[in-house]
């Protein structure tokens, strides 16, 4: 007779339940353990005799990023994560301390009153008090890639796709005895039959500043990448919706200002074999009522996987980031918790990954 069975029923319940409840093993619902398992950096630059390979981050606070990197005895923090949970381990070397990919650049902007502000630029490590998915993302493709890479990011937080990031070349429409602005139109809508006044923004209006903000980065790239040998755009990751949910109109139309966005982006930036993954919210569930719902199936529309866009194949992925989610909401961040960042960044970037291979 083994140990456990010698030992009272009651008290194997109350280990068993412990054992469940455990961080490790609720991590581990949230997570598949060869996503936590990833190789350490090994602290060598990049093939700097290639092309550096430039992804460029969009959306709205999710792919801002609130993830809490501290303090290590709050359970949801980064420092909680991989200090206490132990997950993630390749965020953290021998002594503690964050590791440092030098074959991975992480570079963030975001459009300000004075013009564009960086806020980092920097060889991939976490620093400050928050992070977003691109830290997930940029050591998948920094584990894949012999070419230098750069994460781009270039995002502000409470942005619609329908209305601030609304791609050019899009069309007025009605609704609702409205009209809702196509690009470059002010304001967001107006009467039907009436003329509107514009305002002091118009629509599409942080879909060029943000697209802006990455071509100076580009202009510029020994500034962000130093003893680059030129660039390629190999893709474009989107994390977005939460604001568009509040307008019943910008959801209804969500899917094929997403559609517009992913070929309006690989025309500007001149790469028309870009790939390209987007996540889902959170918080939502497949089968969800309402304007998350509607959303969320616009979102899983453009896989390419899907089938309903041909010219997608093997070239758009949708990530289903329920499944990475632990708590919270798009609009509360998640409660900050650096897990959901991190998951939903390894899963983005596993989905890029998988892309890349493909090839097409």
């Amino acid at each position: 007779m083994s140990m456990i069975q010698k030992l009272p029923v009651s008290l194997i319940c109350v280990l068993m339940a412990a054992l469940a409840t455990s961080p490790q093993v609720a991590a581990q619902k949230h997570q598949k353990p060869e996503k936590q398992q990833l190789p350490d950096p090994d602290g060598k630059p990049a093939n700097m005799r290639k092309k550096v390979k430039v992804f460029i981050l969009m959306g709205q606070s999710n792919m801002l990023g609130f993830g809490k990197v501290g303090p290590e005895s709050k359970n949801g923090t980064l420092e909680h994560a991989t200090k206490v949970e132990k997950l993630y381990p390749f965020l953290i070397d021998d002594n503690g301390n964050w590791t440092v990919r030098k074959d991975v650049r992480n570079v963030r902007v975001m459009v300000s009153r004075g013009g564009m502000r960086v806020f980092n630029n920097e060889w991939m490590t976490v620093k400050g008090k928050h992070i977003g998915p691109e830290i997930g993302i940029g050591h998948q493709l920094g584990n894949l890639l012999d070419e230098p890479v750069l994460i781009l990011k270039s995002c502000i937080g409470n942005r619609s796709l329908g209305w601030d990031l609304l791609p050019p070349g899009s069309e007025r429409f009605e609704e609702g005895g409205k009209v809702y602005a196509g690009y470059k139109d002010s304001p967001a809508f107006w009467d039907k039959g009436t003329t509107p006044k514009p305002i002091r923004w118009y629509a599409g209006k942080q879909y060029d500043d943000d697209t802006a903000n990455a071509q100076k980065v580009l202009k510029h790239l020994k500034k962000y990448y130093p003893g680059a040998r030129g660039y390629e755009i190999a893709g474009f990751f989107w994390w977005q919706g939460a604001k568009d949910c509040g307008n019943a109109a910008h959801c209804e139309h969500y899917e094929q200002n997403l559609v517009r966005l992913i070929d309006q982006l690989r025309k500007d930036f001149k790469a028309p074999k870009a790939k390209f993954v987007c996540a889902t919210l959170g918080h939502v569930k497949k089968g969800a009522g309402g304007n998350n719902g509607k959303v969320l199936e616009a979102q899983l529309a453009v896989d390419g996987k899907s089938g309903k866009y041909k010219r997608f194949k093997g070239n758009v992925a949708t990530v289903y980031a329920n499944p990475y989610c632990h708590g919270g909401s798009a609009n509360g961040h998640y409660g900050g918790n650096a897990k959901t960042y991190m998951d939903v960044g390894l899963a983005m970037g596993e989905a890029m990954v998988e892309l890349l291979k493909n090839g097409k």
